[in-house]
């Protein structure tokens, strides 16, 4: 049976990839997790808090900078290879750039693959534990739920909501509306502080007002089919649902007529960020074509680099948004500026290489 096995020089190759990319992956980091540290030491009991709150923090930049971090981690090791003159004894074997390139595009394929499969479900199992209002799409800047059953609507309205370790969700300031089949009221329940496990919602002090204007005081409990879990997938942003979870969660969406634009764009920015990864790398190699055995403007071009990946992550930016909108259809907008990046670059290298 055939079994793959990479050549010398493919390995050596992907060493000075993984080098460079690593030393800047440890440098960006290492930059973000002091500065937020820093600002958050004074919001946490204790420094061991702070320390895990900035992991957290941590793990959400992480999608923002990783592009730019597969771009400079080619740059640099570019610079590298020409700065020691091996580029130019690779280049001396025969190999295009674009043979070359191809160890760069599969350690930023596994880069990629890695990040979506791996990185973004611990990420999102880590940052969904302690979920507050701040962190979920709200209408209104507030909770809405609503259940229709064949004796009873039922509507409620709270402020916000805290998750607890052992998944269930409190309520803060909460007014339960439950009427009958005509619309007619029912029930008014308000309270601090309501409790809604897979049981149904508990409320220690509840302040209950009938139909009859009869106001009294006590606990109280109400049978619902709502639970934690359709309670957090109303209201969960896309990311907050890991890669693997999305595609069902999409589909159940769609059966119940919810709009996924938002959830379609994070689903195929997942799925295609192997491909982005390798679009990055196919601009460093743009940027990092000489003629000179030694690269002396490589400042030049890093600089120039940084700039255009900026350039580029306001564009992709905007095509986010107008999937997002649904001006462009999620797919087209995630993969049409992964396409442009890829073309452009082989242009300026066929045309470079053949000055």
């Amino acid at each position: 049976m055939y079994r793959f096995k990479p050549n010398v020089l493919t390995l050596f190759l992907l060493r000075r990839f993984f080098t460079s990319f690593f030393l800047v992956m440890l440098t960006v980091c290492g930059v973000i997790f002091a500065v937020t540290f820093v600002e958050r030491l004074s919001a946490n009991p204790d420094a061991l808090s702070t320390l895990y709150d900035s992991w957290l923090r941590l793990l959400e930049y992480i999608p923002m900078f990783l592009p730019l971090a597969v771009f400079m981690g080619t740059l640099v090791a570019f610079y590298n290879l020409t700065k020691s003159s091996e580029l130019i004894i690779v280049s001396g074997t025969g190999l295009s750039p674009f043979q070359i390139a191809r160890p760069f595009l599969f350690g930023a394929f596994v880069i990629g693959a890695f990040a979506s499969c791996i990185i973004n479900p611990y990420s999102v199992n880590l940052t969904t534990k302690n979920l507050t209002g701040q962190h979920l799409k709200l209408i209104d800047n507030a909770i809405w739920l609503r259940e229709t059953s064949s004796d009873r609507f039922l509507t409620a309205r709270a402020e916000g909501l805290n998750v607890t370790p052992n998944k269930n969700i409190i309520f803060n300031d909460i007014v339960i509306l439950s009427q009958d089949n005509s619309f007619k009221l029912n029930e008014r329940i308000s309270t601090k502080r309501a409790v809604l496990s897979d049981q149904g919602i508990d409320i220690e002090q509840a302040n209950i007002t009938t139909s009859d204007g009869i106001t009294k005081t006590g606990p109280k409990h109400i049978d619902t089919q709502l639970t934690p879990e359709t309670v957090l997938d109303r209201y969960l942003q896309p990311d907050q649902i890991s890669f693997w979870k999305l595609p069902a969660f999409i589909q159940k969406m769609n059966n119940i007529g919810v709009t996924t634009r938002g959830h379609l764009v994070q689903f195929w920015t997942l799925f295609f960020l192997p491909l982005n990864m390798m679009a990055m790398v196919m601009l460093g190699i743009a940027f990092s074509q000489t003629k000179q055995r030694r690269n002396y403007t490589f400042g030049l071009k890093f600089s120039l680099g940084i700039l255009t990946c900026f350039a580029l992550y306001f564009t992709v930016n905007l095509f986010n948004a107008l999937g997002n909108t649904g001006t462009l259809p999620p797919l087209i907008a995630i993969i049409a500026p992964q396409i442009i990046i890829i073309a452009g670059a082989c242009m300026f290298i066929t045309s470079f290489d053949t000055i």
